[in-house]
C-alpha cells in the first residue's frame, strides 16, 4: 500500500508561503474553517499527478493555479508542489 507522507507546497493557489504538512500513519483528514486551503490541497495532489482540466481543479486557466497576490503581496511567478510517498 502507499501512503502520502508529506506535501510541501509553494506559489500554488492560496500557499503563497512554503506550506510544508507531514502525514502520520494515523491521519485520515484534513479540518479547518472556510477559506483555509483545505480543497487547494487537494487540487495540488491532483495537479501534481498530472490532471489537466481546469475545470477539474476549479479555474478557468492554467495561470489560476498561481498565487495571485493581495495588496499587500505580489503575485507568485511559478508554483510548486512535492508530494513524498511510502510504500
Amino acid at each position: 500500500m502507499i501512503f502520502l507522507k508529506k506535501f510541501i507546497a509553494s506559489g500554488f493557489k492560496s500557499f503563497a508561503n512554503k506550506v510544508q504538512i507531514d502525514f502520520k500513519n494515523s491521519t485520515s483528514g484534513i479540518v479547518g474553517p472556510n477559506g483555509s486551503g483545505k480543497s487547494n490541497i487537494v487540487d495540488a495532489v491532483r495537479w501534481v499527478l498530472g490532471e489537466k482540466s481546469n475545470k477539474n481543479l476549479r479555474s478557468k486557466i492554467s495561470e489560476d493555479m498561481l498565487f495571485s497576490g493581495t495588496s499587500e503581496r505580489q503575485p507568485a511567478k511559478f508554483a510548486e508542489v512535492i508530494l513524498e510517498f511510502d510504500n
